[in-house]
């Protein structure tokens, strides 16, 4: 009998801890021979025990790869030139990609097949058998980083006394019953590579920002973080009828809470692009990556028909009690609205889906801001009179005139001395201020 290495025939002359690879490459394509006490050049050495020799292969095999892989291993002794080897068998596996326990899903620790070696794996080549095996639901696969930590996920169920141990997160689909974390488990994972992206605006363009800033780490940590930022924005305004005063956010909470909670749960997380929420004057909008559901039209949407992309991570919000039931974050957030004359609304296109909310006091603050227009106006009608009348006057005397603050008084007289309305004369103790015209003449 002759021996030679091939894509699918692997020789070695005693049991070494490299035997792992060649195993994992031959299930991770498409199978393979590996004998045990032949050499490189095909000499035959045989070996001593051949029982022993197929137990350690198996506690090796059992123990440091990952998934299990003993059911598509078959070892059988066989006698050549009265010399016993030992031949193991390794079929294509049907959970690839397989790996070694320690290393991981990436490429240190995945093998295939290429020639006569087995090498390490791409992460293109990873990614292809992951989805090859697990199916096209992201959230279902198995995630290519495996060293998770779950602090905030923890807090979460903690606050709603929802236990969250290994069996729990087999339950929910966080980690398959191997073990291996999903990428559900990293979404809710400290680790979570997706991030949402919040800016402000001045104005109602792009124009111009107030303020950016990127939110990572758990989907539960973002939640809350994030709603944060935004409430902080979110300000009160007040109005009267009469003699009812009736104080009113810029924002619905209901609305801010139901249309973050979608960008959250119904975003294509297949795309490592950040979702975005961008404030500006007179609306916020939530920009989520992933148009609709194949078959689901904005019709269907409004009316409150909903067909879940990551149900799994659905069922995890709706166990926490942050989401209801499906299909009614839309509805909430119409409501929320009603009987004040503006409406939410919602953009679509094939790769992305948009909720803007409209600011119910844009009026009010247009009314407040130039509220604050004429009252800088009557102060500087206040600053010139008291020049015309003094000559020269000092800080002091202009407080005391308006009865302001130091600061309020130093912020008028900047503004008044850049506007070339006023000019300062002398310095230190003896700074007084004059109207420009007098400084002329």
């Amino acid at each position: 009998m002759n021996f030679q290495e091939s894509e699918t025939v692997e020789l070695k002359s005693i049991v070494v801890d490299d035997i792992k690879k060649e195993i994992i490459a031959f299930a991770n394509c498409e199978g393979g021979i590996l004998y045990i006490g032949v050499q490189d050049d095909g000499t035959v050495l045989g070996v001593d025990d051949p029982d022993e020799t197929a137990l350690r292969i198996s506690n090796m095999v059992r123990d440091a790869i990952k998934p299990d892989l003993t059911m598509f291993l078959h070892y059988e002794t066989i006698d050549v030139d009265e010399k016993k080897i030992v031949a193991v068998s390794v079929q294509q596996g049907t959970e690839r990609p397989y790996y070694i326990a320690k290393k991981g899903l990436r490429p240190e620790g995945v093998y295939v097949r290429q020639g006569y070696s087995s090498v390490p794996a791409t992460n293109t080549v990873i990614r292809y058998m992951i989805k090859e095996t697990d199916g096209d639901h992201f959230e279902e696969r198995r995630s290519l980083e495996q060293n998770l930590t779950f602090e905030a996920a923890e807090k979460e169920f903690s606050e709603r006394d929802i236990l969250f141990g290994t069996a729990q997160m087999k339950t929910l689909g966080i980690m398959t019953q191997d073990g291996v974390y999903t990428n559900l488990g990293l979404l809710l994972s400290d680790q979570c590579v997706h991030t949402i992206k919040a800016a402000v605006f001045e104005g109602t363009t792009q124009n111009e920002f107030k303020d950016r800033k990127e939110f990572s780490g758990s989907l539960f940590r973002q939640m809350e973080d994030v709603y944060e930022y935004i409430d902080f924005r979110n300000q009160m305004h007040s109005t009267f009828q009469k003699l009812r005063r009736i104080d009113q956010r810029d924002y619905p909470e209901t609305a801010v809470r139901e249309a973050l909670l979608n960008l959250l749960v119904h975003r294509e997380y297949s795309f490592r692009a950040s979702t975005f929420i961008s404030i500006y004057t007179d609306r916020i909008e939530f920009t989520s990556i992933g148009g609709l559901v194949n078959g689901v039209t904005l019709k269907d949407v409004l009316m409150g028909i909903s067909v879940c992309r990551n149900v799994k991570l659905a069922n995890v919000f709706y166990r926490l009690e942050l989401i209801e039931a499906y299909g009614t974050g839309m509805r909430k957030i119409q409501e929320s609205y009603a009987g004040t004359g503006k409406e939410p609304k919602i953009e679509v296109s094939d790769n992305a889906f948009k909720i803007v909310l409209p600011n119910l006091n844009l009026c009010t603050q247009q009314k407040d801001l130039n509220m604050e227009n004429t009252t800088e106006s009557l102060r500087e009608n206040v600053v010139i009179n008291l020049a015309k009348e003094l000559g020269t006057f000092t800080r002091k005397d202009l407080e005391k005139r308006l009865d302001i603050s130091q600061t309020s008084c130093g912020r008028l007289i900047k503004q008044m001395i850049e506007s070339g309305e006023i000019v300062q004369v002398g310095k230190g103790r003896s700074t007084r201020y004059q109207l420009v015209r007098q400084n002329k003449m």
